[in-house]
Order: C-alpha cells, then sequence, then structure tokens
C-alpha cells in the first residue's frame, strides 16, 4: 500500500473545456461539456506512476449510481466511452471521449490507481460534471450542419414570439434565458421528477440517450396535468391566486418559482408560455429548437379533420355535453430539430413538439415529436400523435345552425382558414419568417388536394358553397387600440338583377384567443334592402364605455354578421376577429453598459384611457442583465399623465442584450417594452 495517496488533485480544466464545448455561458466554474466531443482533465500525482500501474476512470450516473460505467483505456467501438493519457514530470492529461449517443445528465466521476494485479491502491473522491447533447457533433443525432441556425437555435436567449391573428399578426419578446445560473439544474431537475423517473429511475436513466424521448418528457412536464409538471394552465380570469400569463416575459422565473416551491406548478400558464418554457429547456439541454406559431389553429377533438361550431338563431354558440372541438386565433408550440433514427427515412429535421395540454398521447398530456415533412405529406401513421397535428393546420371549419325543431342546417364551410400564416423568429433579427409551405402545399393547389385525400378528409357534401349566388357578405375594421372608440362596417353586395329584403344580425362579443367566450358588447338586428348591383353599409359602433365590460386581460372583439334572404339565398355568416393592440412602455438606457458596472433604466408610460389606472406595476428583467423584478407604483396614473421610474443594474454577462418590461394595471394589462442593451 507504499502506493497510497499517490494522486493529490484532480483538476477538472472547467473553464476551457466549458469554452471548446460552448457551454462557458452557463458556468465558467463547474464542468459542462457536449457528447461525443472529448474533453482533458489533469491528474495531480505526488511522483509518477510505478511501472505496471495504470489509472482507472469509472463514471456514475443518477442519484443512486443507477448507471456506473468503466471508461476504456484506449479507443473501442464508437458506442463505448475511453480515455487516453500523457504524462509530463506528476501531472498526468486525461482525454476522455464520450460516445455521441451517451446519455445525458449530472455525472460524477472517480479516478483510481490500479496495481500490475487489478487492485485498486487509491480512488480519488467523485468529481462532479455535466453532459448535454452537441449539436455541433456530426455523430450526434440532434447534429445541424449551419453554425448560424445554432447561434439562435442553441445559443440565443432572447426570443420573439408572435400573437394576434393571421391578418393582424403582433409580436412579443421573451427572456428564454438558457444560460443563466441554475437553470441548467433545473432543467435536469425536471426530467428527474417526470412519472417515467418517479416509476423506474434506471430505465429512465438509460433511455436519456434519446432526444425522442427527453423531449416527450420535456413536453409532458411543462404542463401540470397528471405529473409533477412545471406550470398550471387557465385560460379565463380569474388568476388572482397566481399569475396571469400575459404578464410573463420570460422563462427563467417560472422554472425558478417551480423548483423553490418543492417542484409545485406555477400558475398560470397558456400556449405561448407552455412553448416558450419548453423552447428554454431544450436549448439548455442541447436540442436545437425554434418557437412556431399557427394562425388559425384547430383543436380537433373527435378527429374527423373538421371543426364543427354549432349556434343558435341568435349566433351564440351552443354548448354541448361533450367536448368541442375549437379554433383557436393563434396557437404557439415548438420545433426541435433531431434525426429519427426510429423512423423511416424521409422523416429527419423539425419535429413537432407541443407542450400546452390538450389531448392524451400514450396516456401523458403530451404531443410529438412529429415530423413536420409527415404533416406536409399527410402520413398520419408516423409517431407522434401527426392526425392531431395535420388537423391544428388543414382542418375544415364548418359553421351551423340549430334551428328551432332541433334539426341541424349548414351555414358555411371553410376550407381555407385553419393553418395560416405559420410564424417563427428569422435568424437574422426580431422579424418574421413565414413556414407555411413546411407544414403545407399551397392552398388550393392539385398537389395539396391529393394530401387530403391520403389523409382520409372527407369531401364537403355536394350542393354546400361556402358563399351563395347572388348575394355577399363581409365585415370590414380597422386596427383599433385599446381604450379608442371605433366602427365596424357590415357590407352585403347584390350581384343580382333585383333588389332584395333581407334581416341583418350583427353581433360584438368578447373572446379569448382560443375562442373562449366573454361578454356580448353589443347586437343589432335589423330590416335591410339591398339595391341591385350595389353594395349596402351598415355600421356598427363599438364604444371603449361598452367593451370594456365585457373584454379583459388579452382578449379580442369577435364579430359576427349573420343574413337572411327568405327565398332568395341560403343564410350567409361572416366572421372577424378583431384584436386590441396596447400602448408600449417607453425604455431608455443611455450611455455605455459595462460588465459588472452600474448602468441606469428609464422607463416610462402614458395613460391613454380616459380614466385612471390603478394597481400599476412594472415587472422587468434581462438575459444577463438582472433577474426579474417588480416594481409597484405607488400613485394611480391619472388619464393622459405618465408614470416613470428609474431602475439601476449591474450587468452580469457581455454581449448583445434584451432589456423587458411588462406593465398591468386593474384597467390594462399586457402592455410591454423592450430594449436592446450592448454590454461591453
Amino acid at each position: 500500500m507504499a502506493n497510497h495517496g499517490l494522486i493529490t488533485d484532480v483538476d477538472l480544466r472547467s473553464n476551457e473545456n466549458n469554452l471548446a464545448h460552448r457551454t462557458q455561458e452557463i458556468d465558467t466554474k463547474r464542468l459542462i461539456v457536449r457528447r461525443g466531443q472529448p474533453f482533458s482533465i489533469t491528474v495531480q500525482c505526488s511522483k509518477s506512476l510505478p511501472p505496471g500501474h495504470h489509472l482507472e476512470v469509472v463514471l456514475h450516473l443518477g442519484k443512486r449510481d443507477e448507471v456506473v460505467i468503466k471508461a476504456q483505456r484506449e479507443r473501442g467501438a464508437g458506442d463505448k466511452w475511453w480515455f487516453d493519457q500523457q504524462e509530463a514530470q506528476n501531472k498526468m492529461l486525461l482525454t476522455l471521449h464520450s460516445p455521441a449517443d451517451a446519455i445525458i445528465g449530472h455525472y460524477r466521476l472517480a479516478v483510481s490507481v490500479m496495481s500490475p494485479d487489478g487492485h485498486t491502491l487509491q480512488k480519488t473522491n467523485k468529481s462532479d460534471f455535466h453532459l448535454l447533447f452537441n449539436p455541433w457533433c456530426k455523430d450526434d443525432v440532434v447534429y445541424l450542419p449551419d453554425e448560424s441556425l445554432l447561434r439562435e437555435y442553441i445559443m440565443n436567449e432572447d426570443g420573439v414570439i408572435f400573437m394576434g391573428t393571421w391578418d393582424y399578426i403582433r409580436s412579443i419578446h421573451w427572456n428564454y434565458g438558457q444560460f443563466e445560473d441554475y437553470v441548467m439544474d433545473i432543467c435536469f431537475e425536471v426530467l428527474d421528477n417526470s412519472n417515467d423517473a418517479l416509476r423506474n429511475s434506471k430505465k429512465d436513466m438509460e433511455h436519456r440517450f434519446d432526444p425522442v424521448y427527453i423531449s416527450r418528457i420535456i413536453t409532458a412536464m411543462i404542463n401540470s396535468n397528471g405529473d409533477r409538471g412545471v406550470l398550471s394552465g387557465r385560460w379565463q380570469e380569474p388568476y388572482s391566486d397566481g399569475v396571469a400569463p400575459y404578464k410573463w416575459t420570460g422563462s427563467v422565473p417560472i422554472l425558478q418559482k417551480w423548483s423553490k416551491a418543492g417542484v409545485r406548478a406555477v400558475k398560470y400558464g397558456q400556449c405561448w408560455v407552455f412553448a416558450a418554457v419548453a423552447c428554454t429547456v431544450l436549448r439548455c439541454l442541447g436540442i436545437p429548437t425554434r418557437l412556431i406559431t399557427n394562425f388559425s389553429s384547430a383543436h380537433d377533438v373527435d378527429g374527423n379533420l373538421s371543426i364543427d361550431f354549432l349556434l343558435n338563431e341568435r349566433l351564440e354558440s351552443v354548448d354541448r355535453r361533450d367536448r368541442e372541438d375549437s379554433s383557436w386565433n393563434f396557437h404557439c408550440w415548438v420545433e426541435s430539430w433531431m434525426r429519427r433514427v426510429d423512423l423511416p427515412k424521409g422523416n429527419d429535421g423539425w419535429q413537432v413538439l407541443d407542450p400546452t395540454p390538450q389531448e392524451l398521447s400514450d396516456g401523458e398530456f403530451c404531443c410529438g415529436p412529429c415530423p413536420v415533412t409527415a404533416v406536409k405529406e399527410g402520413n398520419l401513421g408516423v409517431k407522434y400523435d401527426a392526425p392531431f397535428v395535420f388537423a391544428e393546420v388543414n382542418a375544415d371549419i364548418i359553421h351551423w345552425v340549430i334551428q328551432r325543431d332541433g334539426q341541424r342546417k349548414k351555414l358555411k364551410v371553410d376550407q381555407t382558414t385553419v393553418g395560416r400564416n405559420i410564424s417563427t423568429k428569422s435568424v437574422y433579427g426580431d422579424q418574421r419568417e413565414d413556414v407555411t409551405l413546411h407544414y403545407k402545399y399551397p392552398e388550393g393547389s392539385k398537389k395539396e388536394r391529393e394530401v387530403y385525400e391520403k389523409a382520409g378528409r372527407r369531401v364537403t357534401e355536394a350542393g354546400i358553397s361556402a358563399e351563395p349566388g347572388h348575394l355577399k357578405l363581409s365585415i370590414k375594421h380597422p386596427k383599433p387600440v385599446f381604450g379608442t372608440d371605433f366602427d365596424v362596417i357590415v357590407e352585403v353586395k347584390n350581384e343580382g338583377d333585383r333588389d332584395v329584403d333581407a334581416q341583418l344580425t350583427m353581433l360584438a362579443m368578447a373572446v379569448t384567443y382560443n375562442s373562449l367566450r366573454g361578454g356580448e358588447c353589443q347586437r343589432q338586428t335589423i330590416s335591410v334592402t339591398v339595391p341591385a348591383h350595389s353594395v349596402h353599409k351598415e355600421v356598427l359602433h363599438l364604444r371603449y364605455d361598452d367593451y370594456i365590460k365585457c373584454v379583459s386581460g388579452n382578449t379580442l372583439i369577435r364579430v359576427k354578421a349573420f343574413l337572411e334572404a327568405p327565398g332568395e339565398s341560403e343564410p350567409l355568416l361572416s366572421v372577424a376577429n378583431i384584436p386590441l393592440s396596447m400602448p408600449e412602455v417607453v425604455i431608455q438606457v443611455p450611455g455605455k453598459a459595462v460588465l459588472w458596472k452600474p448602468v441606469t433604466a428609464y422607463i416610462s408610460f402614458t395613460n391613454p384611457l380616459s380614466v385612471p389606472l390603478k394597481g400599476g406595476v412594472f415587472t422587468v428583467e434581462g438575459a444577463g442583465l438582472l433577474l426579474a423584478t417588480e416594481i409597484p407604483l405607488k400613485h394611480d396614473i391619472l388619464p393622459g399623465h405618465k408614470a416613470s421610474l428609474e431602475l439601476s443594474f449591474s450587468p452580469m454577462r457581455a454581449g448583445v442584450r434584451k432589456l423587458l418590461v411588462d406593465f398591468d394595471s386593474d384597467k390594462l394589462k399586457d402592455v410591454k417594452g423592450v430594449a436592446t442593451v450592448v454590454v461591453l
């Protein structure tokens, strides 16, 4: 035992390894490396190894050492850990090589001195390190061969999320913050608390080499339905026992709150919040990921590729005993890049992952990964959840009216509305990139028809047309700002040769972005005469004093127009969704921003309403700049008056950063502002 104490120190060389593995943004003091790429550690010895003696490296994974790996001393098969060594004076440089399909996770490494006859003479204390996916490694199934895409879909902590309606797209900025302090640890905590991990931790650990498995776990765990997930969903007020979904501006406070509360779900999220938190976790773990917005997104409950809306004769939605189909003004999910070794060729690339709890998939509230190419080609037998995703971008919308005798009458079939302007943030800036053609062939093209038939789409019944012959009904509206009065114009066009008498009903009501109904703002029913070859216009005046009573949060106003001309044509229905745009928070950060030096942001907001704003709160955050900070206002903001504040902070990381501000009050919510800060 004379060799006891031969190893005096093990240096994981965290700083230089992390720099080489592009993880220095996460940490420089802890070792964080990517699989399929070698890294080096230094073993300090009191003297040279005696002849015939050698070093052994053993890796431990899991809280109870569920997986133990002995690294080979020379290169073997590509799926094994191995190391080589170089000796210089009393130092040994060990270069460890992980396979490109190694299990990701929290490892503990021990170095032992072995005698010629195989006895352990000394074993060091275990040293911790983390292993992530490696999209820079050609042999890793998440390999993405484009540096500009990797800069965006792995390294960028700032995002843009597109919202609104297909014809009025707005955006908000989001702080993904995947490299903020201890976010990586929380991401692995999310994996450790999944149902699979709690049922069988060893089996779960052994599957963590596979991005398909990991991504399904993440989509299930971001929502809290049926597990210890991160976020609870709520789609209508009240939100008083939590945080309103529209108030969040970043993922980091959500993940921190979940972890600090003992893995209890954070209240509340909606689709863009679920998707954004999933994007943070997947980017942090090393899977290239981007957030997608699908406008006019369908939720097909019964799988018949049509969204059926039932209305009574007052144009009110008819409550059904079963769960209803729905059409969302927009819906967000994420796409992750991976090679699908579990599927036939042609299914690699971007995969849809949807963490919003909608339907069960293999017993869990998750969705995907589903190849985008499978959606475009109508290959609905492909794992996972291809029929549901296909319907989200392709379903028909059918409006029915329930008559007094209980019979259904088909009003309108819309084959072109669902799945419009599918959007993501451009890799070249904050502008929108349209990816609709990744999901579907051009609307109305021959190829699109072929895909529908392949997917089993039901042919619309003969004799039903979306628009009858002589009469046309349409709605025109401005892009109103919340707090202003505005007019909506309903036009009836008569292309026939004689005058037509008709009854026109106009209804304005508040709805959430996913079509949950709020209050009724205004209704008018009038008799109109439309002369031949002319256009008749009616105006629906929408006053702030009226719609403020039914609109709250990030709701919008839905206007329906219903025209009946007995003996002339089938009834006509037209629907328009009118988002109410918000004013902006003004942010100025003058002067130079320097790492760890105080800098001041000047933040202001002017009340555009005719009533005071009470209970105003600013929330400020920014990856690498400061942690999420709430600043309540001491006084009300009178009509036309400005609220201003100065906020000093010391940037924690260099580079181009985004400072995000949210303002909420009793009458105005979801007011955003953003400023770019270059930290030297």
